[in-house]
């Protein structure tokens, strides 16, 4: 069992990425999908699939990489809000990461979605994790 199923998904691309494998598999949830989709979107890695026949269901998620010198799309993946500390935001206090060059993804009444979109919807909510 797991207590803290974003941070198992953060930690296994993570671990990917070290290792500098070009897929990993990590299993699936709702929260997770949407995450995915959004890093799909924004060119962090280069494909994903859903694989729901088996029981648990997987994500399999083709990583991004420089070609000339192997370096991944992804530099840092930072968890922001735990089960323990959540981190809760208003439309105003949306941070920026990196001066815009990362993304804040933040779970909000309209769903899923990095801060620059929650800004421009002028909505505020959970900051879940930290991307660059």
């Amino acid at each position: 069992m797991n207590t803290d199923p974003i941070s198992d998904y953060l930690t296994r691309l993570r671990n990917a990425i070290m290792a500098n494998h070009k897929i990993v598999e990590i299993p699936t949830s709702k929260t997770k999908r949407e995450i995915t989709k959004i890093l799909f979107e924004k060119g962090y890695i280069l494909n994903y699939k859903f694989v729901d026949d088996v029981h648990p269901g997987l994500i399999k998620i083709a990583l991004k990489y420089h070609p000339a010198t192997k370096q991944s799309a992804i530099a840092t993946l930072k968890r922001v809000s735990r089960p323990g500390l959540r981190q809760y935001v208003g439309a105003d206090e949306l941070p920026s990461v990196m001066n815009g060059l990362g993304i804040a993804i933040v779970s909000t009444s309209r769903g899923m979605m990095t801060d620059k979109e929650a800004r421009a919807q002028h909505v505020g909510g959970e900051v879940l994790c930290y991307i660059s």
